[in-house]
């Protein structure tokens, strides 16, 4: 049945009895005429009756096999948000277990976030709790996007491109992420084509122009492949298929070719009984075909964190065209098709039997980290930002001296690895070993690495700056947890004192601001039991003084005249409007003329964030925002003063960068070779080597902006033998 078709209460029911005997069709049929009713004369955009949907979203998730609360919880999973029916109506007809799952997919009621963000990142948040609880939830979420996907033509161009843009950014990588590749494949060549129209259609054109030939090119390698396997009495069943049309794109602009330059675009899969007769499929196809030396890999014997195995191998075929070979059981191909929810489905099925198969904690361990690590993050750009990371699927595989697999996110250095092993062991972590050898902490893992975490009882715990070097979210929150312990005080007065500037920084006064009922509404909205909570969290970087500042601001408007404190918004605009730049670029609220000196102790650059501290006799000096010795500077606070860039001003300025690298002989001249290949304008080089043979090259350029700088490091980290680029602090 195609995504056009239409589908009946009957076509459900008759998809369930395909994966199990027992059916509750009473139940089904309540939950559906609660659904057929409630929506009543509800019509989508297309103009149909609204019960489409539902009944849509049904019977994707009985494709799926999932049990019979779950079909009743997506027939109704609209009409708590839609419809005059609450939640306490469906706990009454169908119990806790339907209403909670409902429950969980129905967006928040009309609460007055300060942005259309903040909303959208509070109904992240809310899905993923129940997600947590229950992941039958999430299987309804990605069923109900699944079809408005399909159905996505009927809306404006700008919602199309919105819809599409979430659907490719959270939804296609949490299907991905929960091994579903079934849906996963058609959310994102949805996505693509609402994205993408153009290239997408210039792929669909050009597969199809070569369409007959590639099923005869198929049609030779299947046949002598069927006759290898059936002469060695392997069971089996094969196909050929065209890989997805997004992974296709995705290969052409990674490889920057064109179409015609992409060969692989077909992949064969091979289905037998064993794992025994995969490794046998794989050494026939072996013997037919030559392998592409890299491209092998073997997800049987280290199955991916969503539970996905299968082997995969690449190989040359007739007139040196590659194509991929894909070898898995018949157990592995239902996973792989249907990821968490075959697991799920299995244990349905199997019920009333003695079974030991469930869904195993360890498969969801990356989904509680995350929620651990939200509970603190209430900023929604921080929310969004982690929740990505955590949701794209690149990881790395690594090995502890005992030989133990560990799978860690791409990216991830070996103080994820030792916060992933136990929270001591990264509090007490002092060093690494890589494959035997001493190396910086900060250093990316590669497959295979193997790593040796080195402790000591006398470590001071961790650093604040390994937060923005790990990459796992378990991680995130270990530490953050243990400097929300270990240094509350410290992080109580530092979120004061943020948001005493922040205060200062919109022109208003603590006692303005400050009164009891105003303050206690921000404390309801982001769930904190006290002011020192409050101030706790802000001081650790939980949740921005911007964020604070704006919920307050929304109770003080409510009890004062608006224009007040319009007006003094646009006081203060026309302030930084009446202020002139200085030479080097920088405008000092309020002053204009004055002497500005540029800190040579942490060289700001355009687009850094930066304070100005009123010095004695020498104007104004302006440093980084993290620099070191801005925290000293800011316990004078009646000595700073808020600077900021002038954008129209073009400056050069001095920046020192050091690249750490392996040595190796000519490493000096391809450091200069790739400045030079981005034009960087050298002002002075040094490089030094430590008995580890590992050399620390400083470098200091000149240059306009941040953006610039970036430039610089980016081409840095690709120079063999580098292992890590950064600015000086």
């Amino acid at each position: 049945m195609t995504s056009i078709e239409p589908v009946e209460i009957k076509d459900i029911i008759n998809k369930i009895k395909e994966h199990r005997k027992n059916v509750n069709i009473e139940l089904i049929m309540k939950a559906y005429n609660l659904a057929n009713a409630q929506h009543g004369d509800q019509c989508r955009k297309s103009g149909e009756p609204y019960i489409i949907h539902p009944l849509h979203v049904a019977y994707i998730l009985a494709n799926l096999g999932l049990d019979d609360n779950t079909i009743c919880a997506a027939l109704l999973h609209d009409v708590v948000e839609d419809t005059d029916t609450t939640y306490n109506d469906i706990v009454k007809e169908f119990g806790e277990e339907i209403a909670e799952m409902v429950d969980g997919v129905t967006k928040l009621g009309k609460i007055n976030y300060t942005s259309e963000q903040e909303q959208q990142v509070e109904n992240y948040r809310k899905l993923f709790l129940a997600m947590g609880k229950d992941i039958r939830v999430i299987l309804i979420k990605l069923a109900d996007r699944l079809h408005n996907m399909r159905t996505l033509k009927h809306l404006k161009r700008e919602k199309q491109i919105r819809i599409s843009k979430e659907t490719m950014d959270l939804y296609a990588p949490l299907a991905n992420r929960l091994g579903i590749y079934s849906l996963k494949w058609e959310l994102e060549d949805l996505a693509f084509r609402y994205l993408y129209p153009e290239e997408y259609f210039a792929i669909v054109q050009g597969l199809d122009k070569k369409r007959d030939e590639r099923l005869k090119f198929l049609d030779i390698v299947i046949k002598e492949i069927e006759t290898e396997l059936k002469r060695e009495g392997i069971e089996f069943e094969i196909q050929g298929r065209a890989k997805h049309l997004y992974s296709i794109y995705r290969k052409m602009k990674r490889d920057n070719k064109t179409l015609d330059e992409i060969y692989d675009l077909f992949a064969i899969r091979i289905v037998v009984n064993s794992v025994k007769d995969c490794y046998a499929s794989l050494g026939i196809v072996h013997e037919l075909f030559n392998p592409m030396p890299g491209r092998f890999k073997d997800y049987i014997a280290m199955p991916k964190p969503n539970m996905y195995q299968s082997i995969h191998t690449t190989l040359i075929g007739p007139n040196g065209t590659p194509f991929e070979v894909q070898i898995r059981t018949w157990d592995m191909h239902r996973v792989a098709e249907f990821g968490i929810a075959a697991h799920w489905a299995y244990k349905e099925a199997n019920k009333t039997k003695k079974s030991n198969v469930t869904v195993k904690d360890d498969k969801l361990a990356w989904l509680r980290e995350t929620l651990e690590w939200q509970k603190d993050t209430l900023d929604p750009d921080e929310f969004l930002n982690t929740l990505k990371t955590e949701l794209y699927e690149d990881e790395v595989y690594v090995f502890t001296p005992k030989g133990d697999i560990k799978v860690l996110p791409k990216g991830s250095t070996p103080i994820d690895l030792a916060y992933n092993i136990h929270a001591e062991i990264g509090h007490k972590m002092v060093g690494a070993k890589i494959n035997s050898k001493m190396r910086p902490i900060l250093t990316p893992l590669n497959n295979g690495d193997i790593v040796e975490i080195i402790t000591s009882e006398n470590s001071k715990g961790p650093s604040r700056d390994w937060i923005k070097f790990v990459k796992s979210s378990a991680a995130k929150t270990k530490i953050q947890q243990w400097f929300k312990k270990a240094l509350r005080i410290e992080n109580i007065d530092k979120g004061k004192e943020t948001i005493e500037r922040e205060i200062k920084r919109i022109g208003m006064t603590h006692t303005e601001l400050f009164k009891t009922e105003f303050v206690q509404a921000a404390l309801d909205r982001y769930k904190f039991k006290s002011l020192d909570d409050m101030y706790a969290s802000v001081g650790f970087g939980g949740i921005s003084a911007g964020k604070i500042i704006s919920r307050i601001l929304e109770e003080y408007r409510k009890t004062h005249k608006e224009e007040n404190i319009e007006k003094k918004i646009e006081e203060l605009v026309e302030k930084k409007q009446v202020s002139k730049p200085s030479k080097s670029g920088i405008i000092v609220k309020g002053i204009d003329n004055c002497l500005v000196k540029l800190s040579k102790c942490c060289n700001p650059l355009p687009g850094d964030k930066i304070v100005g501290y009123i010095t004695k006799g020498r104007g104004v000096s302006v440093h980084r925002a993290d620099c070191v010795n801005v925290k000293q500077l800011v316990s004078d606070e009646n000595r700073i003063i808020d600077v900021y860039w002038y954008k129209e001003t073009k400056s050069k300025y001095n920046v020192d960068i050091e690249v750490y690298a392996n040595d190796r002989k000519g490493l000096l001249a391809d450091i200069i070779q790739k400045l030079d290949s981005v034009k960087a304008s050298i002002v002075e080089i040094s490089s030094k080597v430590n008995k580890e043979r590992t050399v620390l090259t400083e470098i200091t350029i000149s240059i306009e902006n941040l953006e610039e700088l970036n430039k610089v490091i980016k081409v840095l980290k690709t120079v063999d033998s580098v292992f890590d680029v950064k600015r000086r602090k």
